[in-house]
């Protein structure tokens, strides 16, 4: 059991679930200031400004970097983490939003006429555009920066 303990004591990581927890945070309230009413669904949902995602892995890849250094092996597995990470979310969950956005449209000029389907319309916020990925590594580099030497 003590050596579980010992993982919430690694700065890294500790860090890493800051700038990932507070980036969904950010994310609920820039909904409130753009809808309205705060809507808490967004505190756990994908997609949104900004990525927290990209926040978590960028984090990650800075406050390895900061720790372990620039040119460790370390850094460049995070580093390459974080990339892929941010081109699933940018492109291949981008995507698949965008076909779930119409196919949900389809069905419902389909069905408009009062037939009924059978099953849940598909999520279209699933992924994000690539200023939100950006704004998202963005809030986790600087929260990596500015919070890693607290812990």
């Amino acid at each position: 059991m003590h050596n579980f303990e010992t993982i919430f004591q690694n700065p890294i990581l500790s860090t890493s679930l800051l700038a990932c927890f507070s980036a969904q945070g950010l994310k609920a309230i820039i909904e409130l200031f753009r809808n309205g009413p705060v809507n808490l669904r967004y505190l756990v949902t994908t997609g949104g400004m900004p990525s927290s995602h990209s926040a978590l892995v960028g984090a990650l890849a800075t406050g390895v970097g900061l720790t372990v250094g620039w040119n460790s092996p370390e850094f460049a597995i995070a580093s390459l983490f974080a990339v892929v990470v941010m081109y699933d979310a940018a492109g291949v969950r981008q995507a698949a939003g965008t076909q779930a956005k119409i196919l949900n449209q389809i069905l419902d000029e389909f069905f408009h006429d009062g037939h009924h389907l059978n099953q849940e319309r598909l999520k279209e916020l699933l992924g994000h555009t690539p200023f939100q990925v950006f704004a998202g590594l963005a809030w986790g580099v600087g929260i990596s920066v500015l919070a890693l030497p607290v812990f």
